[in-house]
Protein backbone atom coordinates (compact mmCIF):
# COMPACT_ATOMS: atom_id res chain seq x y z
CA UNK A 1 0.00 0.00 0.00
CA UNK A 2 1.64 3.22 -1.14
CA UNK A 3 0.88 6.72 0.11
CA UNK A 4 0.64 10.03 -1.72
CA UNK A 5 3.40 11.87 0.10
CA UNK A 6 2.89 15.07 -1.90
CA UNK A 7 -0.12 15.96 0.26
CA UNK A 8 1.91 16.24 3.49
CA UNK A 9 3.58 19.44 4.67
CA UNK A 10 5.38 17.61 7.50
CA UNK A 11 6.76 14.10 7.94
CA UNK A 12 7.37 13.02 11.53
CA UNK A 13 9.58 9.96 12.04
CA UNK A 14 10.00 7.74 15.06
CA UNK A 15 13.63 6.67 15.36
CA UNK A 16 14.04 3.12 16.67
CA UNK A 17 12.54 0.56 14.31
CA UNK A 18 11.81 3.21 11.68
CA UNK A 19 14.99 5.11 10.84
CA UNK A 20 17.38 2.75 12.60
CA UNK A 21 17.28 -1.02 13.11
CA UNK A 22 17.87 -0.39 16.80
CA UNK A 23 14.94 -1.95 18.67
CA UNK A 24 16.93 -5.08 19.53
CA UNK A 25 19.92 -2.93 20.55
CA UNK A 26 17.75 -1.02 23.03
CA UNK A 27 16.00 -4.12 24.35
CA UNK A 28 19.35 -5.76 25.11
CA UNK A 29 20.60 -2.55 26.72
CA UNK A 30 17.66 -2.51 29.14
CA UNK A 31 18.44 -6.06 30.24
CA UNK A 32 22.17 -5.41 30.67
CA UNK A 33 21.56 -2.13 32.50
CA UNK A 34 19.39 -3.82 35.10
CA UNK A 35 21.83 -6.71 35.50
CA UNK A 36 24.85 -4.40 35.78
CA UNK A 37 23.15 -2.58 38.65
CA UNK A 38 22.29 -5.71 40.63
CA UNK A 39 19.02 -7.04 39.24
CA UNK A 40 18.16 -10.71 39.06
CA UNK A 41 17.49 -12.26 35.66
CA UNK A 42 13.75 -12.19 36.36
CA UNK A 43 13.82 -8.51 37.37
CA UNK A 44 15.83 -7.58 34.28
CA UNK A 45 13.44 -9.54 32.07
CA UNK A 46 10.47 -7.82 33.71
CA UNK A 47 11.99 -4.46 32.73
CA UNK A 48 12.49 -5.71 29.17
CA UNK A 49 8.89 -6.95 29.01
CA UNK A 50 7.62 -3.56 30.21
CA UNK A 51 9.84 -1.75 27.69
CA UNK A 52 8.56 -3.85 24.79
CA UNK A 53 4.95 -3.47 25.91
CA UNK A 54 5.32 0.32 26.06
CA UNK A 55 7.37 0.87 22.89
CA UNK A 56 7.97 4.57 22.22
CA UNK A 57 7.56 5.66 25.86
CA UNK A 58 10.43 7.54 27.50
CA UNK A 59 13.13 5.61 29.35
CA UNK A 60 12.59 8.00 32.31
CA UNK A 61 9.11 6.55 32.80
CA UNK A 62 10.32 2.98 32.33
CA UNK A 63 13.07 3.28 34.93
CA UNK A 64 10.70 4.96 37.38
CA UNK A 65 8.33 2.00 36.94
CA UNK A 66 11.21 -0.47 37.26
CA UNK A 67 12.31 0.95 40.60
CA UNK A 68 8.82 1.43 41.97
CA UNK A 69 7.09 -1.74 40.80
CA UNK A 70 9.75 -4.34 39.94
CA UNK A 71 12.50 -3.89 42.54
CA UNK A 72 10.23 -1.96 44.94
CA UNK A 73 12.66 0.84 45.66
CA UNK A 74 11.96 4.54 45.96
CA UNK A 75 12.53 6.09 42.50
CA UNK A 76 14.85 8.78 43.77
CA UNK A 77 16.54 11.15 41.36
CA UNK A 78 19.90 9.53 42.11
CA UNK A 79 18.59 5.99 41.51
CA UNK A 80 16.93 6.92 38.22
CA UNK A 81 20.03 8.82 37.08
CA UNK A 82 22.26 5.81 37.79
CA UNK A 83 20.05 3.70 35.52
CA UNK A 84 19.98 6.38 32.83
CA UNK A 85 23.77 6.74 32.83
CA UNK A 86 24.34 2.99 32.62
CA UNK A 87 21.73 2.63 29.88
CA UNK A 88 23.37 5.38 27.80
CA UNK A 89 26.74 3.66 28.16
CA UNK A 90 25.30 0.32 27.06
CA UNK A 91 23.56 1.92 24.07
CA UNK A 92 26.39 4.01 22.68
CA UNK A 93 28.29 1.40 20.67
CA UNK A 94 25.22 -0.40 19.37
CA UNK A 95 23.54 2.74 18.06
CA UNK A 96 26.66 3.85 16.24
CA UNK A 97 26.74 0.64 14.22
CA UNK A 98 23.12 -0.50 13.73
CA UNK A 99 21.74 -0.32 10.15
CA UNK A 100 20.05 2.80 8.80
CA UNK A 101 16.79 2.27 6.92
CA UNK A 102 17.25 1.74 3.19
CA UNK A 103 15.68 4.39 1.00
CA UNK A 104 16.07 7.24 3.49
CA UNK A 105 18.01 9.60 1.23
CA UNK A 106 15.81 8.72 -1.77
CA UNK A 107 12.74 9.50 0.33
CA UNK A 108 14.22 12.86 1.32
CA UNK A 109 14.85 13.66 -2.34
CA UNK A 110 11.27 12.68 -3.19
CA UNK A 111 9.75 15.02 -0.58
CA UNK A 112 11.60 18.35 -0.95
CA UNK A 113 8.41 20.24 -0.07
CA UNK A 114 8.02 18.58 3.35
CA UNK A 115 9.49 19.52 6.71
CA UNK A 116 11.12 16.45 8.27
CA UNK A 117 11.21 15.89 12.03
CA UNK A 118 12.41 13.06 14.29
CA UNK A 119 10.23 12.33 17.34
CA UNK A 120 11.69 9.58 19.50
CA UNK A 121 11.17 8.09 22.92
CA UNK A 122 14.96 8.12 23.25
CA UNK A 123 16.96 10.81 25.01
CA UNK A 124 16.94 14.02 22.97
CA UNK A 125 20.59 14.98 23.42
CA UNK A 126 21.69 11.40 22.75
CA UNK A 127 19.71 11.35 19.50
CA UNK A 128 21.18 14.68 18.38
CA UNK A 129 24.73 13.48 19.03
CA UNK A 130 24.08 10.16 17.31
CA UNK A 131 22.52 11.69 14.20
CA UNK A 132 25.39 14.17 13.91
CA UNK A 133 27.95 11.36 14.17
CA UNK A 134 26.11 9.29 11.57
CA UNK A 135 25.67 12.25 9.19
CA UNK A 136 21.87 12.04 9.35
CA UNK A 137 21.00 15.27 11.15
CA UNK A 138 20.99 17.36 7.96
CA UNK A 139 18.04 15.41 6.57
CA UNK A 140 15.73 16.64 9.32
CA UNK A 141 15.14 20.35 8.87
CA UNK A 142 12.32 20.25 11.42
CA UNK A 143 14.65 19.10 14.20
CA UNK A 144 15.38 16.08 16.38
CA UNK A 145 13.23 15.65 19.50
CA UNK A 146 13.06 13.11 22.32
CA UNK A 147 12.75 12.61 26.05
CA UNK A 148 12.42 13.79 28.74
CA UNK A 149 9.46 15.43 26.94
CA UNK A 150 7.00 12.79 25.75
CA UNK A 151 5.70 12.63 22.18
CA UNK A 152 2.34 14.19 23.02
CA UNK A 153 4.01 17.19 24.62
CA UNK A 154 6.39 17.70 21.70
CA UNK A 155 3.62 17.45 19.10
CA UNK A 156 1.42 19.98 20.90
CA UNK A 157 4.36 22.39 21.19
CA UNK A 158 5.60 21.99 17.59
CA UNK A 159 2.08 22.28 16.15
CA UNK A 160 1.58 25.50 18.11
CA UNK A 161 4.88 26.92 16.85
CA UNK A 162 4.14 25.98 13.25
CA UNK A 163 7.13 23.64 12.98
CA UNK A 164 4.65 20.82 12.39
CA UNK A 165 2.21 21.98 9.72
CA UNK A 166 -0.90 20.03 8.78
CA UNK A 167 -1.55 17.83 6.94
CA UNK A 168 1.24 15.82 8.51
CA UNK A 169 2.19 12.14 8.54
CA UNK A 170 3.67 10.30 11.52
CA UNK A 171 5.71 7.21 10.58
CA UNK A 172 6.09 4.83 13.52
CA UNK A 173 6.26 1.24 14.71
CA UNK A 174 4.53 1.22 18.11
CA UNK A 175 1.08 1.56 19.59
CA UNK A 176 2.14 4.75 21.35
CA UNK A 177 3.29 6.27 18.06
CA UNK A 178 -0.20 5.69 16.65
CA UNK A 179 -1.90 7.06 19.77
CA UNK A 180 0.26 10.19 19.83
CA UNK A 181 -0.35 10.81 16.12
CA UNK A 182 -4.09 10.30 16.55
CA UNK A 183 -4.34 12.66 19.52
CA UNK A 184 -2.44 15.36 17.61
CA UNK A 185 -4.47 15.03 14.41
CA UNK A 186 -1.68 13.55 12.28
CA UNK A 187 -2.14 10.76 9.75
CA UNK A 188 -0.21 7.61 10.64
CA UNK A 189 1.50 4.72 8.90
CA UNK A 190 2.88 1.69 10.73
CA UNK A 191 6.19 0.11 9.63
CA UNK A 192 6.29 -3.60 10.37
CA UNK A 193 9.77 -4.92 9.49
CA UNK A 194 11.53 -3.96 12.74
CA UNK A 195 8.61 -3.52 15.13
CA UNK A 196 8.57 -5.24 18.54
CA UNK A 197 4.78 -5.03 18.92
CA UNK A 198 3.82 -8.65 19.54
CA UNK A 199 0.48 -8.72 17.68
CA UNK A 200 0.99 -5.77 15.37
CA UNK A 201 -1.21 -7.34 12.69
CA UNK A 202 -4.18 -7.56 15.02
CA UNK A 203 -3.59 -4.08 16.42
CA UNK A 204 -3.33 -2.45 12.99
CA UNK A 205 -6.35 -4.32 11.68
CA UNK A 206 -8.47 -3.33 14.68
CA UNK A 207 -7.50 0.34 14.33
CA UNK A 208 -7.59 0.28 10.50
CA UNK A 209 -4.00 1.54 10.34
CA UNK A 210 -2.07 1.69 7.07
CA UNK A 211 0.86 -0.75 7.20
CA UNK A 212 4.04 -0.77 5.14
CA UNK A 213 7.07 -2.98 5.58
CA UNK A 214 9.71 -0.25 5.79
CA UNK A 215 10.68 3.27 4.75
CA UNK A 216 11.63 2.22 1.23
CA UNK A 217 8.03 1.07 0.70
CA UNK A 218 6.88 4.69 1.11
CA UNK A 219 8.43 5.38 -2.27
CA UNK A 220 5.88 3.07 -3.87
Amino acid sequence: MSLDLTQYKTLVFDCDGVLLDSNVVKTQAYFRTAKNLGASDSQAQALVDYHVRLGGISRYHKFDYYLREIVQQAPTQAAVQALLDEFSRELEVGLLHCPVAEGLTALRAATPHANWMVLSGGDQEEIRRLFALRNLAGLFDGGLFGSPDNKDTVLVRELASGNVALPALFIGDSQYDYQAANRAGLDFVFLSDWTEVADWQGFCQAKQIKVLANLAALLG
